[in-house]
C-alpha cells in the first residue's frame, strides 16, 4: 500500500455522462420554462401598454369634440338670446310708435276741428254782418244811437260799464271767464255779477235774460246780441254814445267799438 493512499485527493470526482446529461436537461427545462414565462409576461405586459398608448388619443379627441359641441351650444344660446332681445325691443318700439301715431292723429283731428269751427264762426259772423248792415241802414240805427249818445249811466249801470271798460285790452279766449282773458258771454256774465245779477253763462241764454228793447232806445248797461234771440252767437255791453264793449275775437281781444263796426241784432235790459 502506498504511503499516500490514506490522503484524500483534492481532485473533483469525475461526473458520469448520464449525470451531465440529466443536469443539462434540467437546465434546458428551467431555461425553457423561464423563456415561456418571460414570453407570457411580455405578452401580458404588451396588451396594457398598447391600451395605455391608445386611450389618451381617443380621450383627447373626445374631449375636443365635447368642448366644440359645448361651445357651439353656448353660441347658439347666445344668438337665440340676442334675437329674442332684438325682437322684444322691436316690438316695444313698434308699440310706442303706434301709440305716438294715435296721439298725433288725435291732436291733429282736434286742431282741425277747432280750426273748422273757428272758420265756420267767422263765416257766420261775416254773413250776419252783411245782412245786419243792410237792416241797420234801413232802420236808421245810426240815428238811434245818436239819440242815446247823451244818456248817462248811473247806479248799477255805471258799475257794469266801469267793469267792462277796465277789461279793454284783455285777451279773447274761448271759454274764458277772467281775470285776464274772456270770451264774450264770460265778460258779460262777470260784469253783471258786480251788481248782484246772475246771468246765464252762454250767449244764447243771455239774449233772452231780460226785457227785449229796441235798438233805437238803447241805454247804457243794455246787453247787445248778434243772431236771433235765444240762439245768439255773440253778446256785448252797450256803454252809451253809440259805443259797446265786448270780447270780440282772438285778434282784437276785449275792445270798445262803435255800433257801426258790427251792428247788433237786438238788445235786452236787465237793470
Amino acid at each position: 500500500m502506498s504511503h499516500t493512499a490514506h490522503i484524500r485527493s483534492h481532485r473533483k470526482p469525475r461526473r458520469s455522462a448520464s449525470t451531465i446529461a440529466m443536469r443539462a436537461g434540467v437546465a434546458s427545462g428551467v431555461l425553457g420554462t423561464l423563456a415561456v414565462a418571460a414570453a407570457a409576461g411580455t405578452a401580458n405586459a404588451a396588451e396594457p401598454v398598447t391600451q395605455t398608448l391608445e386611450l389618451p388619443v381617443l380621450t383627447g379627441d373626445l374631449a375636443a369634440q365635447v368642448a366644440q359641441s359645448a361651445q357651439a351650444t353656448q353660441q347658439a344660446a347666445a344668438n337665440y338670446q340676442l334675437h329674442a332681445e332684438r325682437d322684444a325691443a322691436a316690438a316695444a318700439a313698434a308699440k310706442e310708435a303706434k301709440k305716438d301715431l294715435a296721439h298725433a292723429k288725435a291732436e291733429a283731428t282736434k286742431k282741425a276741428e277747432a280750426a273748422r269751427k273757428a272758420a265756420a264762426e267767422r263765416a257766420t259772423r261775416a254773413a250776419e254782418r252783411t245782412t245786419l248792415s243792410t237792416t241797420a241802414s234801413s232802420n236808421n240805427v245810426t240815428s238811434a244811437s245818436t239819440s242815446t249818445s247823451t244818456s248817462t249811466a248811473t247806479g248799477s249801470a255805471a258799475a257794469v260799464l266801469a267793469f267792462v271798460k277796465a277789461q279793454v285790452g284783455d285777451a279773447y279766449v274761448s271759454g274764458g271767464t277772467g281775470p285776464n282773458s274772456w270770451d264774450c258771454s264770460g265778460l258779460v256774465q262777470t260784469a253783471f255779477k258786480q251788481v248782484g245779477i246772475d246771468l246765464p253763462r252762454v250767449s244764447q241764454d243771455q239774449s233772452t235774460a231780460g226785457t227785449q228793447v229796441s235798438l233805437d232806445n238803447l241805454q247804457p248797461g243794455d246787453i247787445l246780441y248778434w243772431g236771433s234771440a235765444g240762439s245768439a252767437y255773440h253778446v256785448a255791453v252797450y256803454v252809451g254814445d253809440g259805443m259797446f264793449v265786448g270780447a270780440q275775437n282772438p285778434s282784437t281781444g276785449v275792445a270798445e267799438k262803435p255800433l257801426s263796426y258790427d251792428p247788433p241784432t237786438g238788445a235786452v235790459r236787465v237793470l
